[in-house]
């Protein structure tokens, strides 16, 4: 598979590194001298220096083998126009582009017609906001995915002291569950991602990625001493773009939100777009705000702004002065391990949504959707079983998947299944398939030819 990339910022540097240790053949495009040396000092990838806007650029990378182009520059003209030129040099090739003016993306449509042609448009803040609604949705996890329409979770929560199921091998976890069965599909310790087998134990301190069916996600978050009910007080600091889209989605649920934002003038734009959620003219960061607000009684503090030093210091004082949770807006990749470090669990990044939003549309087979994991080390996939393939027709314990690679669960019309060795998959079966980052590859053969090639 052949992929251009546009554009060597965070998202299309991660975006390559990615695909790059899969062996796919990536070119990357930028103008910017300096990102395209990160580039080649990390990254076994090909490069060209110039505007990935230029059709003589885009002839010299390729553009008429490219399977994909990935447009994610950070401005939303050159992404367009690179979508423009590769359309008219390359129809076949599939565009995704990452377009965050809400002035463009209410011609959406258009854009997706000749002569732009853009299979996909990418909007962060839009996959941010999705991926705050979920963490709001379920407060006992650090990490949330959804797939089979949501049917099917894929959660991470933070072992503490009073796990009631701390310490417990996974061999044994039923007997302290009551025999109700719960996936644990890996284990994140002193960063280091485990797939675990049943030998394994539950420690404190451990990330632990746990599959559930939707109905059963209460009963399983409390069996592990988190937070089930959806949270109720809501404030949110920083009134930009994600902070509005934020405020408008939440305007749709029964909770008390307040919105603080300190430009004036934005603040009676955002009152005159909100109905529901109190806006307020104030510094996030000033603590006798935050006092007047009652930041104990707040469920979940929300940091937003555009200054994610910002977001980071005002997270640890909502948390100093008794918040119950916090989410923290973070743009900087190497930012997140110090994070988590000083104990900030809960962050969302634009980026690192727009990044999973791409990845479905570069994997092979017929990929549904796709989730990485904290730390980019492993990636959950949905995915249609193909009739052709080897993964149908026999036990899982007898298919080959490559080490560390697993299916978790099985969606058969409107059926959920969590998997035993016993179980068969069958054609057109939904899949949702956990791996590492080193056995993608194989899973994307899998999921396209024989597994003879393993």
């Amino acid at each position: 598979m052949k992929i251009i990339i546009i554009g060597a910022g965070e998202v299309g540097f991660h975006i390559a590194s990615r695909l790059s240790m899969e062996n796919k053949d990536v070119i990357i495009i930028e103008k910017n001298v300096d990102a395209l040396r990160r580039v080649s000092d990390n990254l076994d990838v090909q490069s060209i220096q110039g505007c990935g806007s230029s059709p003589a650029i885009l002839e010299q990378a390729g553009i008429k083998g490219a399977d994909i182009v990935l447009a994610v520059t950070n401005s939303d003209e050159t992404n367009l126009v690179a979508s423009l030129f590769a359309n008219i040099l390359s129809p076949t090739t599939i565009k995704l582009a990452r377009i965050r003016s809400e002035e463009y993306l209410l011609y959406q449509h258009a854009l997706s017609q000749d002569p732009y042609g853009i299979d996909v448009v990418i909007n962060p803040e839009a996959e941010a906001v999705k991926t705050i609604e979920r963490l709001l949705q379920v407060p006992g996890a650090v990490d949330v995915g959804e797939f089979a329409d949501g049917r099917i979770k894929v959660i991470g929560v933070r072992l503490d002291a009073e796990t009631p199921v701390a310490g417990t091998k996974l061999v044994d976890l039923k007997d302290k569950t009551g025999n109700k069965k719960i996936l644990v599909a890996a284990i994140s310790r002193n960063e280091e991602l485990i797939v675990p087998s049943g030998k394994d134990k539950l420690l404190q301190g451990d990330l632990v990625y746990l599959v559930s069916e939707e109905q059963q996600l209460k009963k399983t978050l409390k069996i592990f001493g988190k937070r089930a009910e959806p949270f109720d007080r809501i404030l949110l600091i920083g009134g930009g773009n994600l902070g509005l889209k934020l405020a408008q989605a939440l305007e749709g649920y029964s909770i008390h939100a307040k919105l603080i934002e300190k430009d004036p003038y934005r603040c009676n734009k955002l009152a005159k777009q909100l109905d529901r959620v109190v806006v307020l003219q104030g510094d996030g960061s000033d603590q006798q705000l935050l006092q007047e607000e009652n930041i104990q009684d707040m469920d979940v503090v929300v940091t937003l702004t555009g200054n994610e030093e910002t977001n980071i210091l005002t997270s640890l004082l909502a948390t100093r002065m008794g918040a119950h949770k916090t989410v923290t807006r973070i743009s900087k990749f190497s930012y997140f391990p110090l994070v988590t470090a000083i104990g900030l669990e809960h962050i969302v990044s634009p980026r690192l949504a727009a990044i999973n939003s791409i990845l479905q549309y570069v994997r092979r087979g017929k990929v549904l959707s796709a989730m990485a994991l904290k730390g980019e080390e492993a990636e959950v996939l949905e995915a249609v079983a193909l009739e052709s393939s080897d993964i149908v027709g026999k036990p899982i314990r007898e298919v080959p998947f490559p080490k560390g690679a697993l299916v978790v669960a099985i969606i058969r019309g409107d059926e959920v299944i969590i998997p035993t060795g016993d179980s068969v998959i069958r054609p057109q079966d939904h899949i949702i398939i956990f791996s590492t980052r080193q056995g993608i590859p194989k899973v994307e053969k899998a999921l396209m030819v024989k597994l003879e090639y393993f």
